[in-house]
C-alpha cells in the first residue's frame, strides 16, 4: 500500500519498517524471496532507489540476504543476527567515541557510521573526540580469498577488484571523519588504515572499548565480470556475516566482558606488530 505522506520520515525509512514488520511478524517468513526492487517500487508507490535503501537497511540489519542472480531473501534465522547500525549511532552520543575494525573492506561500516556522522554536521552531536581504525589485509600480498574457482588460486585481479572496494568504503571513512577537526565540529578527529598479509574470514568491530561484534565471513562462489571477461570466483560475503554481540558492561568476570578485553588485545597485537599504514 502506499505510504502514509503525512509521515515525516523518509520514505526509505517507511518502506524498511513496513518490510521489516512484516518479516518480524512472519508475513514473510524465514527463507521466502521478497517482491522484486519493481514490484514493491509499485506497492509502495515509490522510487526503486527508495525500495533499494530500504532493502539496505534491513540487510545490514541482518534480516535479508541477496543472492545475485536469484534475488533478496529473509534470511533463515532472524533471531540470531545483531544490528551494528543502533549500536554504532548510540557510540556517538559519548563524549570519547572509539571504533576499531578488523576485516575485509569496511564497507558495512562505512554505510552505519553516515548517519551520526551527518549528526554532528548539523549539530545535533558534538563528542570531543573521535578515533578510527581500520585494520584490512594488504592488497600487495596473495590472498587465500578471494581466489578462483578452478586452481584456488591467489589472482592478482581479484586482488586489485577488491583493493578498491576497499579504497572506496575505507577512505570515505577516513576523509568524513577527519573533516569534522578540519571543521572545527570535533575537537579532536583521526582516522587510520593499516594493512596486514594474513587473509581476513571474519569481521570484527569494537565500539568505545565497551562492545564487540563479531562475525565469520561465508565463502561463496559467484561470478563476477571484469576486464571484458567472466570469471568465476570463491569470495567472502560480508553483508552474509551473522553478528553476535559482546558487552563489557555486564560483569567484569562475565563472557561478554572477557570477550570484549580479549578482542582488543588480539586488535592491538595486530595493530601494533604485523599491521602497516596503507598508502594511498
Amino acid at each position: 500500500m502506499p505510504l502514509d505522506p503525512d509521515d515525516p520520515r523518509p520514505p526509505y525509512v517507511q518502506v524498511a519498517n513496513a518490510l521489516r514488520a512484516a518479516i518480524l511478524t512472519r508475513k514473510f517468513a524465514a527463507g521466502d524471496k521478497l517482491p522484486s526492487r519493481a514490484e514493491l517500487a509499485r506497492a509502495y508507490d515509490v522510487a526503486p532507489m527508495t525500495v533499494q535503501n530500504a532493502l539496505r537497511e534491513l540487510r545490514d540489519e541482518g534480516l535479508i540476504v541477496s543472492r545475485q542472480g536469484s534475488g533478496v531473501f529473509v534470511r533463515e534465522r532472524t533471531e540470531r543476527p545483531v544490528g551494528l547500525r543502533p549500536h554504532i549511532e548510540h557510540a556517538f552520543e559519548a563524549e570519547h567515541v572509539s571504533i576499531d575494525f578488523a576485516g575485509f573492506s569496511g564497507e558495512t561500516l562505512h554505510g552505519v557510521i553516515t548517519e551520526p556522522l551527518d549528526k554532528i554536521r548539523i549539530g545535533r552531536l558534538r563528542p570531543e573526540s573521535i578515533t578510527v581504525r581500520l585494520l584490512v589485509p594488504d592488497p600487495s600480498e596473495p590472498w587465500a580469498v578471494p581466489c578462483t574457482v578452478d586452481e584456488k588460486a591467489d589472482s592478482p585481479a581479484f586482488r586489485k577488484r577488491a583493493e578498491e572496494i576497499m579504497r572506496r568504503h575505507t577512505l570515505a571513512i577516513v576523509d568524513s571523519v577527519t573533516e569534522l577537526a578540519a571543521l572545527g565540529l570535533v575537537n579532536e578527529a583521526t582516522a587510520h588504515i593499516r594493512v596486514h598479509p594474513a587473509a581476513s574470514l571474519f569481521k570484527l568491530y569494537l565500539i568505545n572499548n565497551e562492545e564487540a561484534f563479531f562475525g565469520f565471513y561465508p565463502v561463496r562462489e559467484h561470478v563476477i565480470t571484469f576486464g571484458g571477461e567472466t570469471q568465476a570466483m570463491y569470495d567472502l560475503m560480508g553483508k552474509d556475516a551473522i553478528l553476535f554481540h559482546h558487552s563489557a558492561n555486564d560483569d567484569d568476570a562475565s563472557t561478554g566482558s572477557q570477550y570484549v578485553e580479549q578482542s582488543k588485545t588480539w586488535f592491538d597485537s595486530m595493530w601494533n606488530s604485523i599491521a602497516k599504514d596503507y598508502v594511498r
